[in-house]
């Protein structure tokens, strides 16, 4: 017998759920608001831009095949920012208390499609330590760009702290908002196996529509004050029977 699920069963089977879906939505969006602004520790980013290019030539006019070998060249540029030969510079510089892979692990280097600018990121708890990373890394490579392979690089916009900078992560109006629609998708997911697996009869229309049987009857569930009524009826009955015989 093939069963048909109508647009009415299913709103009714969200509505007799409705507090489960609420109650694991709710949930979710105070995990997540807890962990975003108690459990995570906020990480702040900053930028210092970099024009690289080849050694300059003594010819100065336009020259288009210069042009697009150093832009040919800034994938090994990136390479060599986050090398150790950059990085153990820095670390020794700032006295840092960490390692070239893990100082690695704090930069993105990126640039634009078809420009020879490029963009040092460095990611810290600290905005200023960030900051000051990306400063540093961005000097000690303009500086030994020419030694290691004969470019050159200027710094365009060395790296600042803004007023007030917010951290780029975690986000948590993203989180929460993420948080909710995962929870209202749980709670429907839930909602509808919970009433796939009841398989329990309770109308008059499922007897029907089971056995494909009419129904000739039911028996209505008296509930307590419905009982009580009735029993204080019943006593008036026969009290009033008594005295009339």
């Amino acid at each position: 017998m093939e069963e048909t699920i109508s647009l009415r069963e299913l709103m009714d089977t969200l509505k007799k759920r409705m507090k489960l879906i609420l109650l694991i939505t709710l949930t979710a969006i105070i995990v997540s608001a807890g962990v975003s602004f108690f459990l995570l520790t906020p990480i702040y980013q900053s930028s210092a831009q970099l024009l690289v290019n080849q050694r300059e030539s003594e010819q100065q006019t336009y020259n288009p095949g210069e042009i697009q070998t150093n832009l040919q060249l800034i994938n090994t540029y990136k390479v060599i920012i986050k090398s150790p030969v950059i990085l153990d510079k820095v670390i020794k510089d700032l006295n840092l208390n960490m390692n070239a892979s893990q100082l690695n692990g704090k930069i993105t280097v990126g640039s634009e499609s078809d420009s020879q600018v490029v963009n040092l990121s460095v990611q810290d708890t600290d905005p200023y330590k960030a900051a000051e990373i990306a400063n540093k890394t961005a000097k000690v490579f303009s500086d030994n760009i020419e030694d290691i392979m004969g470019g050159k690089a200027s710094i365009l916009a060395p790296a600042e702290v803004g007023e007030n900078q917010s951290p780029i992560k975690p986000q948590p109006v993203l989180n929460i908002a993420i948080a909710t629609v995962v929870g209202l998708m749980l709670g429907v997911g839930l909602a509808f196996l919970l009433e796939f697996l009841d398989n329990t009869i309770k109308t008059e229309q499922e007897v029907e529509k089971l056995l494909e049987v009419p129904v000739l009857g039911s028996i209505t569930k008296i509930n307590d004050q419905e009982e009580k009524s009735v029993s204080r009826t019943e006593r008036k009955s026969r009290v009033r029977g008594e005295t009339v015989g």
